[in-house]
This record gives C-alpha cells, sequence and structure tokens, in this order.
C-alpha cells in the first residue's frame, strides 16, 4: 500500500473510482460525473492550496482524499472541508483511515487547524469512519439535497487537526 501526492496521471483512476457514486449514489450530490480532465482541474488546484493524495495497491489507484476550502470568507482560511473515496471492493479494508491519516498530518503541515466532513444521509459507513477518526457530530441538514427522486439530509461533523491557541496561527501555506 503506497500513498502519494495526486498527479496529472491519476486523474482518470480518480475519476473511475468517483462516477459510480456520482451516477448510483445520493453520497455526493454531483448528477454528472467529471472527467478525467476535470478530474485534473480539481487535483491541481487541490494540492496547490490543500492536499490530494492517492491510495496505490500494487500500482493500481483504487483510493484517494482531498481537502478543500471550507468557506471563502477570511475567518475561515485555517479550516477545510474534507473527503475520501475508495474503489469498489476497496472499502472497510483500512485504506480510508489511511488516506485520511496522511491528509490530515499534510493539512496540519500546511497550517490547517479544523476539518469538516458532510455526509449525505444515510451512511453509516462514511459516519463510522469519520467517528473512528476522531471526527464529532456537528448537526444534520434536514432535506437539504434532492437527489434519486428524494429528499436528503446531510450530516456534518469536524475533527481537530491541530489545537487552536489564543493568537491567530501563521497562515495556511
Amino acid at each position: 500500500m503506497l500513498i502519494r501526492p495526486a498527479e496529472d496521471r491519476d486523474a482518470e483512476a480518480c475519476a473511475a473510482i468517483y462516477a459510480p457514486y456520482v451516477r448510483d449514489t445520493a453520497i455526493t450530490f454531483e448528477t454528472e460525473p467529471p472527467t478525467p480532465a476535470e478530474m485534473a482541474v480539481r487535483i491541481a488546484n487541490s494540492a496547490k492550496t490543500h492536499a490530494w493524495l492517492v491510495l496505490e495497491i500494487d500500482g493500481e489507484v483504487v483510493g484517494y482524499a482531498y481537502g478543500s476550502p471550507y468557506k471563502e470568507r477570511a475567518a475561515y482560511r485555517w479550516s477545510c472541508e474534507v473527503s475520501v473515496y475508495l474503489a469498489a471492493g476497496r472499502r472497510r479494508a483500512g485504506g480510508g483511515k489511511a488516506l485520511y491519516e496522511a491528509l490530515f498530518t499534510r493539512l496540519a503541515e500546511r497550517g490547517f487547524r479544523m476539518a469538516v466532513a458532510g455526509m449525505t444521509q444515510p451512511n453509516e459507513p462514511s459516519v463510522g469512519l469519520h467517528r473512528a477518526m476522531g471526527f464529532e457530530l456537528i448537526g444534520t441538514y434536514r432535506q437539504i439535497g434532492w437527489k434519486h427522486g428524494a429528499w436528503r439530509d446531510v450530516t456534518w461533523m469536524q475533527r481537530e487537526l491541530t489545537p487552536a491557541g489564543k493568537e491567530a496561527p501563521a497562515e495556511p501555506a
């Protein structure tokens, strides 16, 4: 198992991993799977400001995790939103946890102090992973999105990456 920063060459694999989540589930509220070219732009943008990591097993990309801005307003600049996706057949085998551990280290090194994650409900495997990674419940937006013929709730959780100090930290790198 190898976890490394994503590169342009990983865009096709990441797009292929993500597409079934978009097409077949309400886990993401996207309705059209991004193309590899669109995924390459997402990877590049995340890598500039946060991080995008991939999980390789036997030379094949089987998962990824990334950080992105939580909100655009300046006061939120030390917080980020995180996500993790694994290929079918690779869930519940430790890959999500390993990706998140590496991602949280990288985000903390870049100066981020709080991570948030939103999970469309029901999604007990994701809630369980986030709890196991130290996330705490913030709350649930009720019937906030419509996908696959139903209104969907989204539960939000947060996890501290580095302790808050009394002084403003250095700007995130």
